[in-house]
């Protein structure tokens, strides 16, 4: 229960923010790629690895799980996730460790997008905002509370 409790808050919150602005300074760039994967009628698990691009060119690797709770039925090829990262200030080594939450939507039908709006972070305060669309193939479609850990 209070993991759905801690997701529909996330999404509430990223969705109720007015501008990617409003989260300060855009401190670099978070790209996830992920392997196929299978909705299920109430949600989806799926893990990817991430490089994120800070302003200045240094560059960190992650591992996400990306979970999302809602309706979501099909079956997703290899996919690319953008984020512009979102920032107070500058952001220090592995600052993006740790848990975001927000909302998400996709559909596929052979070639498909989707989004998602995160916060989360050194204490709920990075933002990652879509740079562009959720690029994958496949035959599905998703919405929903979405949650993503990065390690």
């Amino acid at each position: 229960m209070n993991k759905l409790v801690t997701l529909f808050s996330g999404a509430a919150i990223a969705l109720g923010m007015t501008t990617a602005a409003d989260a300060g300074v855009r401190a670099g760039v978070l790209r996830c790629f992920t392997a196929p994967s299978q909705g299920i009628f109430v949600g989806s698990s799926q893990e990817a690895r991430c490089v994120f691009t800070s302003a200045y060119g240094h560059r960190e690797n992650y591992v996400a799980k990306i979970d999302r709770l809602g309706p979501d039925v099909g079956i997703r090829d290899k996919a690319v996730l953008v984020w512009a990262v979102y920032a107070p200030t500058s952001l220090r080594r592995h600052a993006l460790r740790g848990d975001y939450v927000g909302a998400s939507a996709d559909v596929s039908v052979g070639i498909g997008a989707g989004a998602n709006v995160l916060v989360g972070g050194s204490s709920r305060t990075v933002s990652l905002q879509p740079v562009s669309v959720k690029a994958q193939t496949g035959l599905a479609i998703g919405a929903g509370a979405a949650r993503l850990q990065l390690r």
